[in-house]
């Protein structure tokens, strides 16, 4: 058996990560499938109040029995006359639904099930694009709420992954939408394994030229780990570049994990920062990006709603997609042939 201290640290972190990886995958499968089994248990008994026949003026004495006896052979499940009439209500607004909305509410829990029935009514596309989102992405009812305030499901396509207009001039802000992109390709890193956020930093500087490409036209690099240094206390931009058209400098923050509301704190105070130490009178404010493997665009406009800095979430890739790996096969196979033409020809002619 190896000894522990014989590891290297980012091993074990890799370890670790993958460790942690498997847990919640499998925390996640056993709630959807306690939600589901939660789900047909509502769905059945209203199904059975619904059969019988039973209506709120004169089944209200049936219910009433019906939860206190309930109650007693199980006392921690939420069989209250409110929600056996509610169980009622689910199964009669989706039983006549088509398949594909009843197998996304049957999965979600039941307050969320409570909420887009209260929130929708007969909608069926509201509710089934919040009930996909709420499987995918794990909201809870907190989330949800948000999500529905800000409409998501009529301005899906509209959701910002940044707060430019709000916080730079009209044509500032035009133009840093045009040039910063909501997602970026970095599988020239040639990534295959988990990688620490550390590992990420190297391999960008070691390859800062063709992250420049990715990034685009116009940006500059500076350094990373930059150090800036106020009141007694050192702070380190992950990656600082200068953008020319945007005259302004624009800090990288690099996570190798999902978006978290932090980070828009943590790069507005690099901002701040920067702004006050490292900005010239003749340019613009800095820019921060935040460049995750991961986004959820609710959380990435709630986060950026009040910061006073320019800041944009993006997030990445770290393989290359397919149709441009296609290509790359392609143009391989292609070299390889010639090649293989040239030595061929080569051979022809010794011979």
């Amino acid at each position: 058996m190896t000894d522990i201290t014989q590891i290297q640290e980012p091993e074990y972190d890799a370890i670790l990560r993958q460790a942690v990886a498997v847990i919640d995958r499998t925390r996640a499968m056993v709630a959807t499938a306690v939600c589901s089994a939660i789900g047909m248990t509502h769905w059945e008994i209203g199904k059975l109040l619904h059969d019988r026949k039973v209506e709120s003026k004169h089944g209200s004495g049936v219910v009433n029995r019906l939860s206190y006896d309930l109650k007693q052979r199980y006392p921690q499940m939420g069989v209250s006359p409110r929600n056996l009439w509610d169980m009622k209500k689910f199964y009669e607004r989706f039983c006549n639904s088509d398949s594909k909305l009843r197998q996304a509410v049957a999965v979600i829990p039941w307050g969320h099930i409570l909420t887009l029935m209260r929130k929708f009514g007969e909608d069926d596309k509201a509710i089934l694009y919040y009930a996909l989102e709420i499987t995918s992405k794990g909201w809870n009812r907190e989330l949800l709420s948000s999500a529905i305030s800000l409409k998501m499901h009529m301005r899906k396509d509209e959701l910002s992954d940044n707060n430019f207009e709000q916080t730079l001039p009209a044509t500032q802000a035009m133009f840093a939408n045009e040039v910063f992109r909501s997602g970026y390709n970095l599988g020239f890193l040639g990534v295959k394994d988990p990688i620490l956020e550390t590992e990420l930093e190297v391999r960008l500087v070691e390859k800062v030229k063709q992250f420049l490409l990715e990034l685009g036209k116009g940006f500059t690099y500076i350094g990373n780990q930059y150090v800036l240094e106020y009141n007694g206390k050192r702070s380190k931009v992950d990656m600082l570049f200068f953008h020319r058209g945007l005259h302004c400098l624009v800090a990288i923050d690099l996570k190798i994990g999902e978006f978290k509301p932090e980070y828009a704190g943590k790069m507005n105070y690099y901002l701040s920062l920067l702004d006050r130490l490292e900005r010239r009178e003749d340019e613009n404010r800095s820019i921060g990006i935040i460049l995750c493997a991961e986004k959820d665009r609710v959380e990435v406009e709630l986060a950026l709603e009040d910061m006073g800095k320019p800041i944009g979430v993006a997030d990445y890739q770290l393989i290359v997609p397919q149709e441009e790996l296609k290509k790359i096969v392609a143009d391989e196979m292609e070299a390889f042939d010639d090649e293989l033409s040239r030595n061929q020809k080569s051979v022809d002619e010794i011979s």
